[in-house]
């Protein structure tokens, strides 16, 4: 059986939002550095190790929206932010722009997979993703067929 979704364009903020959350989920730890930071105080009493560590983690997470940002404006990444249909089996994922241009993807180049409250996101990295709203689905038995297959790739339990 194969899955063909409705066209479907990845907004640059919807991209840029979800790619922020889910390197701040992935590298949680990094908040702990500041908290490390700001532990300085109990040594030296100073304000400047609370500003110091809020000022890190600020510019960390500033590096990655602008990494974010900077994926959405880059010329070979605008394929990835075009309308596009899928057509979805158990053996690839097909990002079809028309009926003669599409891209491949084959289930063992994805890393993991969630099923968020709208959507199913497919990571391929921690930049790359595949976000599918249920929305662009034709009936309940495509999404839970798609469910299927993610469950027998072992990407969600």
């Amino acid at each position: 059986m194969i899955i063909k979704t409705k066209k479907y364009q990845l907004e640059n903020g919807t991209y840029i939002k979800m790619g922020l959350i889910s390197i701040l989920k992935e590298q949680w730890w990094v908040i702990l550095i500041a908290l490390a930071i700001c532990c300085g105080y109990f040594w030296i009493p100073s304000i400047w190790w609370i500003i110091g560590a809020l000022i890190a983690y600020g510019l960390y997470v500033l590096f990655w929206a602008i990494q974010f940002t900077g994926v959405t404006q880059m010329e070979q990444n605008k394929p990835i932010f075009q309308k596009m249909g899928y057509e979805i089996d158990s053996r690839q994922i097909l990002m079809k722009l028309n009926a003669r241009e599409g891209m491949p993807i084959q289930w063992n180049m994805i890393k993991k997979a969630e099923v968020t409250k709208d959507a199913y996101v497919l990571y391929l990295s921690k930049a790359q993703f595949i976000h599918l709203p249920f929305k662009i689905f034709n009936s309940d038995n495509d999404k839970k067929f798609l469910e299927t297959i993610l469950k027998r790739k072992e990407l969600i339990k």
